[in-house]
């Protein structure tokens, strides 16, 4: 069985995008939830019913039905995060990019940038800022995002890092040539 450095070098030679010595899936958190303790027990059943008929609306294609039932759950708590985070998505995909920042927007500000909403709400706002080319607040987003666990972002930040995809290319370079010397010119 490989020990936790050998993995980390393995990971360098074929992922020489990842900082050295990360290995996926090694500091993976528990999965994150949501508190949801502060709401009306009635209410949250409500909104969270409305939610799952909104996200079955989307997966259909019925993104005007999936917009509706969103909004329906924001004005029942509109101090939960969930339902701005699913409305981004549903407002992201009708193209809606200004409408889908202001809702991830708010549910990162409601959220306190902990728990699942807040990790998915920072991954989606960070894809957006990436594609308008605004790398920085998207590498800020990621970087958060991956604090709170997600690989994905992760994985993100770095390659939004320059200095570290430069360090782990030159490490790779470096293995490649003492893995084939006769290759490099070494002899």
């Amino acid at each position: 069985m490989a020990s936790a450095h050998d993995r980390a070098v393995l990971q360098a030679i074929f992922n020489p995008t990842t900082p050295f010595g990360d290995i996926p899936g090694l500091n993976q958190e528990e999965e994150l939830i949501d508190d949801d303790s502060g709401f009306d027990t009635e209410l949250l059943k409500q909104v969270k019913e409305l939610e799952m008929q909104g996200v079955s609306a989307a997966e259909a294609g019925d993104l005007q039905a999936a917009l509706q039932l969103f909004s329906q759950a924001i004005q029942i708590l509109p101090q939960r995060a969930s339902a701005y985070n699913n409305r981004a998505q549903a407002l992201r995909l009708q193209g809606n990019t200004a409408g889908a920042l202001e809702d991830l927007d708010q549910a990162i500000s409601l959220s306190g940038d902990t728990g699942r909403t807040a990790c998915q709400a920072l991954v989606q706002r960070g894809l957006l800022r990436r594609l308008a080319c605004q790398d920085d607040g998207a590498r800020a987003d990621f970087e958060k995002a991956a604090a709170l666990g997600s690989e994905f972002a992760r994985q993100q930040a770095v390659v939004l890092n320059p200095y570290a995809a430069l360090c782990n290319k030159m490490l790779s370079e470096v293995i490649n040539k003492l893995r084939n010397p006769e290759v490099s010119g070494m002899q």
